[in-house]
């Protein structure tokens, strides 16, 4: 499933190739959230044509609440429900259940939840969300798991740890024992816990390797810690998890992030930011980022950004789009997202070629302060 072609010499970065039934992802590689079945504004076609995404999420707790597992089944699965016919990745729902603080209970058996859309119950266990993933047949699941929030003190997350372990076991027995429903193969990725405590971590590494799965995750960052902090547990983890599996940190996040990331071996990557940002007037180039809304924009007639293989960012003006996300036009928040998303693949795409010519440290230490510095 997964091969290694190039390693950096400088670096835990490496270059590599996750095969899936429905293509092969070139990795490093970021991948666009499409939580319900849709990366919010923008086209299929363009997320092929434009912006060449590989591979797309979609999240269990979303899509089981709405369309739900009945339309999903009868539509032959979330592939064909969407007209995508390139790899998906599936969250477990673990950490939007873990959103609703407020209106769920953690048991021994699972999470019961109320939905946030009309306030019905339902429970979500280590083997339902296993079969609502089949039902939405994504190449690459999760296993359920419970995110501890940042703080929290040692007791707290040694227990939540405790019981994500229990739940990955009852999770890999149940994907044994289930087939898949359209035909294509699917792999299951147990999610790393543990908060910021370094044996918690190094512990649940350990579990998650063990279970043989094809790819591992390393849930419970970016929710509040400080970036040093994410960047110590990356390397503690990557230093027990085996280099023949791809290893994906889950809900990261700015170019920086994926950069440092890339370094400390970490393969796959995924965030609302480019998106949700984006829709805000927030836009990634390769000369830093710009807050379209400021006035020094209005008369900027180039272009968003030419270094970025994108149409969108070759063809529209720094002044068209400010004008657009000022004036709250829907074609705003898409150019921004597709001109977004077309720049962080093409920042693990340049990524990836700088690990193969073996230059990609050198170039990251000078392209990281670059690509962060508000214009």
């Amino acid at each position: 499933m997964f091969r290694i072609i190039k390693t950096d010499k400088e670096s835990k970065a490496r270059s590599g190739v996750l095969t899936t039934s429905h293509g092969e992802i070139p990795t490093p590689i970021f991948m666009p959230v499409g939580t319900a079945g849709t990366v919010k504004g923008v086209l299929q076609e363009s997320l092929i044509n434009d912006i060449d995404a590989k591979i797309i999420l979609g999240n269990t707790y979303h899509l089981f609440l709405r369309p739900g597992t009945e339309i999903l089944r009868a539509a032959g699965g979330l592939h064909k429900f969407m007209q995508w016919d390139r790899p998906l990745l599936t969250d477990s729902g673990g950490y939007q259940v873990f959103s609703l603080n407020e209106i769920r209970k953690i048991t021994e058996e699972g999470t019961l939840f109320s939905s946030h859309i009309d306030g019905s119950k339902h429970m979500f266990t280590a083997e339902n969300t296993i079969d609502i993933q089949r039902i939405i047949g994504s190449d690459i699941m999760m296993a359920f798991d419970e995110c501890t929030p940042y703080p929290c003190d040692y007791k707290e997350a040694r227990k939540s740890l405790s019981l994500t372990h229990r739940w990955l076991d009852r999770a890999v027995d149940h994907f044994r024992r289930t087939e898949p429903f359209y035909g294509h193969d699917q792999v299951l990725f147990p999610i790393i816990q543990g908060s910021i405590f370094d044996d918690l971590r190094m512990e649940s590494a350990e579990k998650a390797a063990a279970t043989g799965m094809e790819g591992i995750a390393i849930g419970g960052l970016s929710v509040g810690e400080p970036a040093d902090e994410m960047y110590r547990i990356i390397e503690i983890v990557n230093e027990i998890l085996p280099e023949s599996k791809p290893r994906y940190l889950m809900g990261v996040g700015t170019p920086a992030n994926i950069l440092e990331g890339i370094e400390r071996g970490i393969d796959m990557f995924d965030c609302v930011m480019p998106t949700r940002n984006g829709r805000n007037g927030m836009i990634f180039t390769w000369k830093g980022i710009i807050n379209i809304r400021n006035k020094r924009w209005a008369d900027d007639f180039s272009p968003l950004d030419p270094e970025c293989p994108s149409n969108v960012s070759r063809t529209y003006s720094k002044a068209y789009l400010r004008h657009l996300i000022i004036s709250g036009e829907i074609l705003g928040a898409q150019l921004a997202s597709m001109h977004n998303l077309a720049f962080y693949l093409d920042l693990v795409r340049v990524a990836r070629k700088k690990i193969e010519e073996g230059e990609f440290a050198k170039w990251k230490r000078t392209i990281i302060k670059q690509v962060s510095e508000k214009q």
